[in-house]
């Protein structure tokens, strides 16, 4: 085997450009399925252990001020199914100040120690509060940025307290924002208030939700109406905490199948090529005693030589890419960060060296059956009469001459063009989804953020959020609708006002935001259904339809203020907001639950050709005197995962594309090779370099179009397959304004782009080509 050895070296060697494209496309592969099997892990079994280790809470309720006592609350530990409890602790909603600035509210709960036989917390920076004056603040929470030593102030509560960041902990039940010991709880609390009481349980059943709802129901059974003020499960914890790291699984699965597949059919090209123009030196070694298998292998592992280094880049290059993906879920898995495990990294590398080698073991097979003389005497000229016809018909086209040839030239070699073609229907199927998926993300983030409105009105700045947001009357409300209907440029304008309610089925209040007036405009992409018109009609998004069983046309019991309110789905919308729990209806609908619901926020659209800065400015003058601001200011909410995404969209397109380039360009530096001599027959007649140039690249037209009219409609299905699969993992269903953006313009370039693919790969040998001498093609065989 030295000898073949030898073989083996020398080929890998001189077939440089065909093993870099071997070798990329497996890097691709395997990035793209370390990337995809480290979110599939992280995005399923990581937390349940976590989650066991840490004795999480099933259930996090939240019993109102003084309607219970702290003895019957400590009997409920007592109730069937309950395995373990912590608890009472005093809870509280409060919103500090940071150097004058308010931040969002945080629940911060009483409690001595982070240990106990429920929810037991992971100290991951500083230590546990001591005594009055101190507080610890959960890891990754939303809030003022975190750091020791940092102090927060409660300017609005009665002895204007500051408390002391201390330390960081995480809870893997997120049972509250930050934590204090207990004596801070009644500082915190305002003047004729009380604070809640949080109880943290653990059931025997609680795998499904059903389960968890039984715990509930025993737990609460024997209190009195309306002791429980809020409860969370366990599972839309968990739903929450790897829904992110979930949306990547399908487009990095779509990335890896086109990798995959593209891996196949380049380690096939370039085998098929290297056995074609290798006929001779196989002829010779079988004249030397090699047998059959031998050759065989010998082809195999030209290939695996460098599909074997690209593994273990690709490796390396999965498990670095995936840090930032896996970090911000290690937020909920402990103070120890995910990574790729090691049975990962076997299954993908075992996995892609097994379909290196078995494909290059096929299209090697050739090799083996050759005889020797056959080998010996077979040149490297295609057959005789095969694309004369082709030849024939592009030359009484009205092109220049060296277009003609160029264009014929796919006809002599069907099967190396078809193998060009398929690299350009995976690289533009790459484009065309990578494209959309991008599109896509973009329409949900503007969905997200509905800001269709030219200018909003309302309380302005940090102190519109949180419990302590100034209260709009309904004497200054219906003052600001005037001022908006009579001022020059007014359109139309909705107002907003929000709420709670809870739904029977699902735990916790319900956000319902209501509108006074059309709200059609206002940005809101609707999925099933049409937008509400009356009273008594509702829309949500798929999230809290999927949690109450309800579907559009169903009708819904809200509970608002203790007073049952029946609403009729008419729509499914997609709204990511809450949570997606948010329900949708008009001020009408609870006139009778909560008269005394206000108008807090307005929205107006311009009459065309109004200056929006002006109309703000103006507007502003007159609702300022009622302690509102108006502004033209766009509310923007990003998304950092579609930014994330995106990058890594983009990133994977271009692998892809140059794989397909380098794809093309294999099978055109073999083709300019093997026709080196009738090249140089062309030259010694007359053809000038730069024609030269134009007959190379003319060449890999046909499999540019061809590959592009396939490419583009697979990638417009993949995109389709994978925005709805992404769109289950975030728990919604998106519109078609989400899945069809693939205009018209867009696949026109999109079209183009598979030629420019086959193009830019022919560029190099075409250079080659040009430049080579006449008597040195003329002398090559």
């Amino acid at each position: 085997m030295s000898a073949l050895g030898g073989f083996v070296r020398a080929g890998a060697a001189r077939r440089r450009v065909q093993s870099l494209v071997v070798g990329l496309a497996t890097l691709l592969a395997v990035t793209s399925s370390v990337l995809g099997g480290a979110l599939l892990v992280a995005s399923d079994a990581p937390f349940d252990h976590a989650f066991a280790r840490q004795h999480g809470a099933h259930l996090t309720a939240q019993f109102a001020a003084g309607r219970v006592t702290e003895a019957r609350l400590r009997e409920t530990a007592r109730a069937d199914g309950v395995t373990a409890a912590s608890g009472p602790f005093a809870v509280v909603s409060v919103t500090p100040s940071l150097g004058g600035r308010t931040v969002p509210p945080l629940s911060v709960v009483g409690r001595a120690d982070p240990d106990g036989p429920v929810d037991a917390l992971t100290l991951t920076e500083g230590r546990w509060v001591r005594a009055p004056g101190e507080i610890v603040v959960a890891a990754g929470a939303d809030g003022p940025p975190v750091r020791l030593g940092l102090r927060l102030e409660f300017p609005d509560l009665p002895g204007g307290p500051t408390l002391r960041v201390v330390g960081t902990a995480r809870s893997v039940g997120r049972s509250a924002d930050a934590w204090v010991v207990p004596a801070q709880v009644a500082r915190l609390t305002g003047t004729g208030r009380a604070a809640d009481e949080q109880m943290l349980y653990r059931f025997a059943d609680a795998g499904t939700a059903a389960g968890v709802a039984r715990g509930r129901t025993a737990v609460t059974s024997g209190l009195p109406a309306g002791a429980l003020a809020g409860a969370r499960s366990w599972l839309s914890v968990k739903e929450t905490a790897t829904r992110d790291t979930a949306l990547f699984v399908p487009f990095l699965v779509a990335f890896g199948v086109l990798g995959l597949f593209m891996s196949v059919l380049v380690v096939g090209s370039v085998v098929v090529g290297a056995v074609g123009t290798g006929l001779r030196r196989i002829g010779v070694l079988k004249a030397l005693g090699c047998t059959p298998g031998q050759v065989v292998r010998a082809y195999a592992a030209q290939a695996l030589l460098p599909a074997a280094v690209a593994t273990v880049v690709g490796l390396v290059a999965g498990r670095l890419l995936a840090v930032p993906l896996l970090a911000e879920t290690a937020e909920v898995y402990g103070s120890a960060g995910l990574g790729v495990t090691v049975g990962t990294d076997v299954m993908v590398a075992g996995g892609m060296l097994g379909v290196v080698a078995l494909t290059a073991a096929a299209c090697a097979w050739r090799a083996g059956r050759l005889r020797s003389v056959d080998a010996l005497s077979v040149g490297r000229a295609p057959t005789a009469g095969r694309g004369r016809r082709a030849a024939a018909l592009t030359a009484r086209l009205p092109l220049p001459r060296s277009v003609g040839l160029g264009l014929a030239r796919p006809f002599a070699r069907p099967a190396r063009t078809a193998a060009m073609a398929a690299a350009v229907v995976f690289g533009t199927a790459a484009v065309t989804f990578g494209v959309g998926l991008s599109a896509s993300l973009g329409e949900v983030v503007a969905a997200k953020n509905h800001n269709a409105a030219d200018v909003t009105v309302g309380v302005q700045g940090p102190a519109a959020r949180g419990p302590g947001a100034p209260t709009v009357t309904a004497a200054t409300a219906s003052a600001v609708t005037k001022a908006v209907a009579a001022q020059p440029g007014t359109r139309r304008q909705y107002g907003t006002a929000l709420t709670e309610a809870t739904v029977a089925g699902t735990t916790g209040g319900v956000p319902v935001l209501a509108y006074a007036g059309d709200a059609s405009w206002g940005g809101f992409r609707m999925v099933a259904g049409r937008w509400l018109r009356a009273g008594g009609e509702a829309v949500a998004a798929t999230p809290f339809l999927t949690a109450a069983g309800a579907e559009v046309g169903d009708t819904v019991t809200l509970t608002v203020r203790g007073t049952a309110v029946r609403v009729r789905i008419v729509g499914e919308v997609l709204d990511t907001s809450e949570g997606g729990m948010r329900v949708l209806t008009d001020m009408s609908t609870l006139e009778a639950a909560d008269p005394d619901l206000t108008v807090s926020g307005w929205a107006v659209e311009l009459k065309p050709g109004t200056d929006p800065d002006a109309y703000a400015t103006a507007l502003d003058r007159e609702v300022r005197p009622l302690g509102l601001g108006a502004t033209s200011a766009k509310y923007v909410n990003g998304s950092d995962m579609a930014r994330v995404m995106d990058s890594m969209t983009a990133l994977l397109t271009l692998m892809l594309v140059c794989v397909a380039g380098l794809g093309v360009l294999g099978g055109v530096v073999l083709d300019t090779h093997e026709r080196i001599r009738e090249l140089g027959v062309h030259k010694a007649l007359g053809m000038t370099p730069r024609q030269t140039v134009v007959l190379v690249l003319a060449s890999v037209v046909p499999a540019g179009l061809a590959g592009a009219a396939v490419g583009v409609p697979l990638g417009m299905s993949v995109h389709g397959v994978v925005a709805r699969a992404m769109g289950r993992g975030a728990g919604l269903r998106l519109p078609e304004s989400v899945l069809s953006v693939h205009g018209a313009p867009l696949l026109a370039l999109l079209a183009l782009a598979g030629t420019a693919v086959a193009v830019l790969g022919a560029l190099l040998p075409a250079g080659w080509a040009a430049r080579v001498r006449t008597a040195t093609a003329l002398r090559t065989e």
